[in-house]
């Protein structure tokens, strides 16, 4: 994701890559070629001849002319890395999962405050031109109520590096993938009043698969499903289908990059999509909320620590192989 969004900050013309910290010594020279993500592709080589380079992050934090943080550090470092960033006086982007516990993203949120700094968790489904068009489509009403929502998001499992392997570090392929639905599910949706769901486990195999139903009193059906599906040859793929009352709404990252409205008459037409990166929007919303001092209202971080816990709440009903388990909001 580091390569991903310093490919986005080239496109944001609101804010300047001032500096990168790194480990990897390749990847503090701007050579992120060996580097691939879920959609394909190597992400290339970039200039970093102007940007400062650091292999200390206590030190990066002390810069002075660095206003804002983008963290895209292993899972299990997003907490502690914010938690610093925001003591240091700067503004925080972290990737999803906000963190691996709802108490740690509590915390992320109680020391935003504290600062006076903005703090946004990069869920970038939201921004994504085919999620916001069927985000915005459920929210205005106009095709009456949700009978039925299904989401589903699969791939290999990552094989990268081995703190993925471990749930402690990583919180597996529902922390992975499948937040990403979760939350979306909360921005149109709201929170669920339970969860149940089935599935298996098996981290070191590669395999760490969900059925899941988020239980809503005014919509029938909310699943979200898919996860890792073994290693390294299983493609990417993301995919809805939600019916109202005035039609079906259906897209598939394998088959095309619209989303088709089936709509209650027999007819069917493509919705029309914002034409925009969503990263790069996600970028430019950040941005905005930083320089205007609003709290990110679009994607508030205190939604993306709900999604934690819902995640949470799916990983232990999997265990109680679909038994209901009430949610407290």
């Amino acid at each position: 994701m580091g390569s991903t969004h310093v490919r986005a900050w080239q496109n944001v013309r609101e804010a300047r890559l001032e500096a990168v910290y790194s480990a990897d010594e390749q990847k503090l020279t701007g050579d992120l070629s060996h580097v691939q993500g879920n959609l394909g592709g190597s992400t290339g080589k970039f200039d970093f001849s102007a940007v400062r380079k650091y292999r200390d992050i206590d030190k990066l934090l002390q810069d002075p002319e660095i206003d804002a943080i983008d963290i895209c550090l292993p899972t299990f470092l997003h907490a502690p890395t914010t938690l610093a960033a925001l003591r240091a006086g700067k503004h925080v982007l972290v990737e999803k999962p906000m963190a691996l516990t709802g108490e740690l993203a509590d915390q992320m949120i109680a020391e935003a405050a504290r600062n006076g700094r903005t703090l946004m968790t990069a869920q970038v489904l939201r921004f994504i031109p085919s999620y916001r068009a069927l985000h915005d489509a459920v929210r205005s009403g106009t095709y009456g109520k949700v009978r039925s929502a299904l989401l589903r998001r699969r791939c290999a499992a990552p094989f990268w590096n081995k703190w993925l392997d471990d749930a402690a570090k990583s919180g597996g392929g529902i922390f992975d993938l499948l937040i990403h639905d979760v939350d979306i599910c909360l921005a149109m949706f709201g929170s669920p009043d339970a969860v149940s769901a089935t599935g298996y486990e098996d981290l070191a195999g590669g395999v760490d698969v969900i059925n899941a139903t988020l239980h809503y009193s005014g919509i029938p059906s909310v699943v979200i499903t898919g996860g890792w599906h073994h290693k390294k040859s299983y493609p990417f793929s993301m995919e809805f289908t939600v019916v109202t009352d005035g039609g079906t709404f259906e897209y598939s990252s394998q088959q095309a990059s619209d989303v088709t409205l089936y709509d209650a008459s027999g007819e069917s037409r493509p919705l029309e999509l914002r034409v925009e990166d969503g990263f790069e929007a996600e970028l430019r919303y950040f941005v905005s909320c930083c320089r205007n001092g609003q709290r990110p209202a679009f994607c508030p971080p205190e939604e993306s620590a709900q999604s934690v816990r819902i995640a949470l709440s799916l990983v232990e009903a999997r265990k109680k192989n679909g038994e209901k388990i009430a949610w407290q909001h």
